[in-house]
């Protein structure tokens, strides 16, 4: 008998692996947040994802945190601020040598759910796939990518690796997975928090060049300063490809404060500003990103934190 994938989160990306997961032939069990949640989630009759225009529903097993299960391997798909609190809950369910799937964005958390959890496996992951939701229990399969995985201490690949290809989720077994974190943390800050503050879509910002260029330097500094050259190799010129080829899309970010969500600020260029300090690392543009942008977050009644 398979292992069944208990899914934390049913947001975009949460939904994104339960229903393909699902529609392989995966056993999957979906944690909701309480019984009311639950009770909407069984009216509406399971998750729909919506790929290529088409909607499909698949009928996702569902429970509350408290249910008795014991949980093997758990996928936490929930927002970055909101992993530590979610995975705490679960901890007297995890089994001897669980397996967490952390899909969080930024870096900070990962460590904070790794330590509470001390008897689990946590496998950190970076997403570049695309979607969002346009209902609830419903999402849009928006923009093909890949998912990088990988444990840093612990660099053997794990056996259900085999689920994410019969799912047909593009990943790759990586043993620089906090090279990876640090470089997408990296082109998060140098993009989400001007698209924030000029309003603008990703390619609205090849209006503010010098911006973003002062920004990689700065950032390449860091990553530098943090011992990882390699995600500041040609920070730069990422940066611009990026800009590039998501010139239509909004940023995670800018949805958020569109949408007057909370953002995952303390995990991106707040972790950032955190770490430059730590080093006694003078990075005054990044400062003053941080500041402008929470002193705007504050002025729509959004917490900074």
């Amino acid at each position: 008998m398979s292992t069944t994938w208990h899914v934390l989160g049913a947001g975009s990306l949460g939904t994104l692996w339960a229903t393909r997961l699902a529609r392989a032939g995966a056993p999957v069990r979906l944690i909701l947040r309480d019984a009311a949640r639950l009770q909407a989630y069984e009216a509406a009759g399971g998750l729909t994802l919506v790929e290529h225009g088409v909607a499909q529903c698949y009928a996702v097993a569902a429970e509350t945190p408290d249910s008795s299960e014991p949980i093997h391997r758990l996928l936490v798909a929930c927002k970055a601020y909101d992993a530590q609190a979610a995975v705490a809950r679960l901890a007297p369910r995890l089994a001897p040598g669980a397996e967490l799937i952390l899909l969080q964005n930024g870096l900070g958390s990962q460590d904070a759910v790794a330590t509470q959890v001390p008897q689990a496996r946590c496998i950190y992951a970076s997403s570049t796939e695309g979607a969002f939701r346009d209902g609830d229990w419903r999402v849009v399969f928006a923009g093909h990518g890949f998912t990088w995985l990988g444990d840093a201490s612990h660099p053997v690949a794990p056996i259900w690796l085999e689920d994410l290809d019969a799912a047909g989720i593009p990943h790759e077994w990586s043993t620089e997975i906090l090279t990876r974190l640090w470089r997408k943390l990296a082109l998060n800050c140098a993009i989400n928090p001007l698209t924030v503050l000029h309003d603008c879509r990703n390619g609205g910002l090849q209006n503010h060049h010098c911006e973003v260029a002062t920004l990689c330097g700065e950032l390449t500094e860091l990553l530098e300063r943090c011992g990882q050259p390699a995600a500041a190799e040609n920070l730069q010129q990422e940066v611009e490809r990026v800009i590039h080829a998501t010139a239509a899309n909004f940023s995670s970010m800018h949805q958020d404060v569109a949408s007057l969500r909370r953002t995952e600020i303390s995990y991106l260029l707040g972790y950032a500003c955190k770490v430059a300090e730590r080093h006694q690392l003078n990075l005054p543009h990044l400062t003053q990103l941080q500041q402008r942008l929470i002193t705007h977050l504050h002025s729509l009644g959004l917490p900074s934190d």
